[in-house]
């Protein structure tokens, strides 16, 4: 499958520039730019994650996020989501390498739901364009619905 993307990609790279090599020289020199951008905030979370998994053992991971961790665990990931400001590209290697060290499904759903649509530190930016009425209802619906995803999650898989 990945090998069909690549051609896929060489292909559509191949006749924008038969189209227009000078527009096609921009997108290039545009998406080099914002790999330059991402990069940074992409190596910081992997080497987190990194020391993260050599510090934590899977049976840790499991007891603090596994399916046997239950409601605590389910609401530690919920919080910890609610409090994280990554990327969704990096947060979902990251629940691909807790899921392979032990996590369980309904614990990873809480932490990437809460962690998209919840935002508590982005709340003072928040507050100031939508009031502080308007951002503690989003937030709060929007954990509260994360937490009912989690369970849906936990119950389908």
């Amino acid at each position: 499958m990945t090998e069909i993307l690549y051609i896929m990609a060489i292909s559509a790279l191949v006749l924008s520039q038969i189209k227009s090599r000078e527009r096609t020289r921009m997108a290039l020199i545009k998406a080099w730019k914002s790999f330059e951008n991402i990069m940074p905030q992409f190596l910081a979370i992997l080497v987190l994650i990194g020391i993260m998994l050599a510090i934590l053992t899977p049976e840790q991971i499991s007891r603090m996020f596994g399916q046997d961790s239950g409601v605590l665990g389910l609401f530690f990931a919920a919080m910890i989501g609610s409090v994280t400001l990554i990327p969704g590209f990096v947060a979902f290697p990251l629940a691909a390498a807790l899921l392979e060290n032990g996590a369980g499904y309904m614990q990873i759903a809480a932490f990437i739901s809460t962690l998209m649509m919840v935002g508590i530190v982005t709340m003072p930016l928040e507050i100031t364009f939508f009031g502080k009425k308007a951002t503690l209802i989003r937030n709060s619906a929007a954990f509260v619905f994360s937490l009912l995803v989690a369970v849906v999650m936990g119950v389908l898989l």
